[in-house]
């Protein structure tokens, strides 16, 4: 229903709806705005209640615009999509394609993550196999897969999906893992946002025992609300000699990046999900 609200309205009417909503939310209906706050606290020490509460209301914003251009999907273009995102260096995963050692691709839940995954596959025209959490809602699940299986992607659901993605990798396919989530509580643990965090070792360790690249590649929103979109590569150079300190130094090299970014446009991570809880 919301899908056919927002292709009705068309895709900048739905970008200036959401400023409404991230108002509604943010002020009437806060849900995880705490949490929102919580995280920044953590992560912004040095900011003050003022400068805080501008970012998460950023957050917010950030968060409906891609809400709204993810429920608008359905309705647009070839051309309107390929006109959102633009990929500023296609060359550096084509070198590491060839390379022929399968690709470790890790993205984040940063502005649109899900615009940046499906058009991504087309911009470099090569299949990414996926690995995606189950929704709760199976039609919601089968919506969104749908969604992202439009062009060239193949989703590997979680649960198989280790074997699968190792599977994929040895075949010296492009495996795409989103990386941010929160780890176990007895999971490695590595500094980010300069916290002591919970981390998955799951994208470093397929790296390291496939011999695959690792690339990571985020889209960031521009003022345009459109997407820039880079390849960098994650080094595998000069990692210590044990294999579990091996797997915790490439772990911290991605997060590095992944904060690097962070820190640059702090309103476009997502921010609602207790990303310290323990």
């Amino acid at each position: 229903m919301f899908s056919k609200f927002f292709s009705l309205l068309g895709l900048d009417k739905s970008r200036k709806f959401a400023k409404y909503m991230a108002k509604f939310f943010f002020n009437y209906l806060p849900i995880r705005k705490e949490v929102v706050i919580d995280n920044l606290k953590r992560a912004f020490p040095e900011w003050d209640d003022t400068k805080i509460n501008e970012i998460a209301f950023k957050c917010y914003y950030g968060f409906s615009l891609t809400l709204v251009e993810i429920l608008i999907l359905p309705s647009l273009s070839d051309a309107q999509l390929l006109s959102i995102l633009r990929l500023k260096n296609p060359e550096l995963f084509h070198k590491k394609h060839q390379e022929n050692k399968g690709i470790v691709l890790l993205s984040a839940h940063f502005a649109n993550w899900e615009i940046g995954a499906m058009m991504l596959s087309v911009l470099v025209n090569t299949p990414f196999y996926v690995a995606a959490k189950q929704q709760r809602n199976i039609l919601v699940d089968d919506w969104m897969n749908k969604m992202r299986t439009r062009y060239l992607n193949v989703i590997v659901p979680l649960g198989v999906s280790i074997r699968n993605i190792v599977v994929t990798l040895k075949e010296k396919k492009v495996a795409a893992l989103v990386a941010d989530q929160r780890g176990p509580k007895d999971g490695p643990r590595i500094k980010f946002m300069g916290v002591e965090t919970a981390s998955f070792a799951g994208p470093a360790a397929l790296a390291i025992k496939t011999g695959a690249n690792m690339l990571y590649a985020i889209a960031v929103r521009q003022e345009d609300l459109n997407y820039d979109i880079e390849f960098v590569e994650i080094s595998k150079d000069n990692l210590p000699e044990k294999y579990d300190d091996k797997v915790l130094e490439l772990t911290q090299r991605h997060y590095k990046y992944l904060e690097s970014l962070i820190r640059k446009y702090p309103d476009q991570w997502f921010w609602m999900h207790k990303r310290w809880k323990y």
